[in-house]
């Protein structure tokens, strides 16, 4: 399949590229890398993107309704207002995704990472979220300096108390 002189084709190689209101209903794009992409109005309606890049992808208004997207990567692609009913969605990475008045409905986001995506007006009724990521958890290092500076202010207090208890 050929759109606007881009060859649409599981695997394809279409970083950047302006595929605006085209029509890729039902079309194979598996593994593709549609990094940066603009996607604005595209009509996705049942395509498989299982598997594809979509980093900081523009997909404003994009029917994507019956979608796969099992574990792509939309880290940081915009998603205003998009469908996505039904979509899968499936350990997809929507990491600082722009979902903001998103159609998630019937949605499956099992194990999705949405940490730090805007959810705002999103619809999200009868959508799978179990073990969905909705917000940052402290790594290691990060949980290592808090507790470290948690111990100083304890000995601080026990000081404190010590010298209040001898006086």
């Amino acid at each position: 399949m050929n759109i606007n002189g881009y060859e649409i084709k599981p695997g394809a190689n279409l970083e950047g590229v302006d595929l605006r209101g085209a029509n890729l209903e039902n079309a194979n794009l598996e593994g593709a890398n549609l990094k940066g992409a603009d996607l604005e109005g595209a009509d996705l309606f049942c395509s498989n993107l299982k598997g594809a890049n979509l980093k900081g992808a523009i997909l404003e208004g994009a029917i994507l309704e019956g979608a796969i997207l099992k574990g792509a990567n939309l880290e940081g692609a915009n998603l205003w207002n998009a469908n996505l009913k039904g979509a899968d969605l499936r350990y997809t990475n929507l990491r600082y995704t722009n979902l903001e008045g998103a159609d998630l409905s019937g949605a499956n986001l099992w194990n999705a990472n949405l940490e730090g995506a805007d959810l705002r007006y999103t619809n999200l009724e009868g959508a799978n979220i179990t073990n969905t990521i909705l917000e940052k958890k402290d790594d290691d290092k990060d949980l290592r300096i808090r507790v470290k500076e948690l111990e100083e202010e304890n000995k601080k207090l026990k000081a404190t108390l010590k010298g209040l208890i001898n006086s």
